[in-house]
């Protein structure tokens, strides 16, 4: 089977569910190191996504991309502020509560393959252990084991152990575990890396190919802009804030809580830190930044 033939062959459906809208309001994280400092991961993240949308975020190492992804996912909680999930706050969720949204609404890609897999088991094996958490009655509407892994291209593999797979066909594997109890909301920290450009290309369109047959949500964290292009809506972070969006091809920056906002990087490149900037009202939904001459601490 060629990577074509993955994506051509329609394959059997099963019943839509639909995605959930994702909201965070005023979400603060801090954490602490080994050296017993804190540190603030997330500054107020205020965000909402709509149901069925496919969202990319972007943004260098450490700008809290990452662990944003995991507070929507349930697995960590917010030192402040609230996330919702199709209307219901996650942030203060006991383990037991939050267990049977990760069963039924929620499903996360780590980052890297096998940390998501059973090395020593079969890819049948593997997604047969990813739907125990579902409720029987659940698991009747979801596609069988072999269909769902000829949706990802691995028909010939079900009997075959991780172990012996390629890169390319784990990641595959972890995709088809990540959506084995047909969740509402996936989220996928950098399910791209480490992969070549024709796996990647692959790994990409069975994400849209999920969002356009289950109408998923999905939310990607990647560092690669290829990858977020494919996106209709991209969340760029910087500092543990949202600094600006990409919507249709048109970049925005975003105003923070307290007015900051992040001037986008070819003009923050030009105009470094301690640039006057004076900033003019022109009309009701347009203002003017222009550099001043004089530099701070001049007369």
């Amino acid at each position: 089977m060629t990577h074509s033939d993955i994506l051509l062959d329609e394959g059997p459906s099963r019943p839509g569910t639909g995605g959930v809208e994702v909201r965070c309001s005023g979400v603060v994280h801090l954490y602490r190191t080994f050296a017993g400092h804190d540190v603030v991961a997330l500054r107020g993240v205020d965000l909402t996504i709509a149901p069925g949308e496919r969202v990319a975020f972007l943004g260098p190492s450490g700008c809290g991309k990452s662990t944003l992804l995991t507070l929507l996912g349930g697995i960590q909680r917010p030192s402040a502020g609230q996330i919702f999930v199709d209307g219901i706050e996650i942030s203060r969720m006991n383990e037991r509560r939050l267990t049977g949204v990760r069963s039924r609404l929620v499903s996360t890609m780590l980052q890297g393959a096998t940390r998501n897999l059973l090395p020593y088991a079969t890819s049948r094996q593997n997604v047969t252990f990813a739907r125990l958490g579902a409720p029987a009655a659940v698991r009747r509407e979801l596609l069988a084991v072999p269909d769902l892994l000829g949706l990802v291209g691995l028909a010939d593999q079900i009997d075959q152990v991780v172990g012996t797979l390629s890169g390319g066909q784990r990641q595959r594997l972890a995709l088809a575990c990540a959506i084995a109890t047909g969740p509402r909301l996936l989220l996928a920290d950098e399910p791209t890396s480490a992969l070549g450009h024709e796996d990647r290309d692959l790994l990409v369109r069975l994400l849209h190919r999920v969002g356009d047959e289950f109408g998923t949500t999905i939310v990607v964290v990647t560092h690669s802009s290829e990858v977020a292009a494919t996106f209709p809506r991209t969340v760029t972070m910087r500092d543990g804030r949202v600094g600006a969006e990409g919507r249709s091809g048109s970049a925005y920056v975003v105003v923070g809580e307290d007015g900051t906002l992040h001037l986008p990087d070819d003009i923050a490149a030009q105009w470094p830190q301690g640039t006057l900037v004076q900033i003019e009202a022109a009309g009701t939904d347009r203002v003017t930044l222009t550099r001043a001459e004089a530099t701070q601490g001049e007369a």
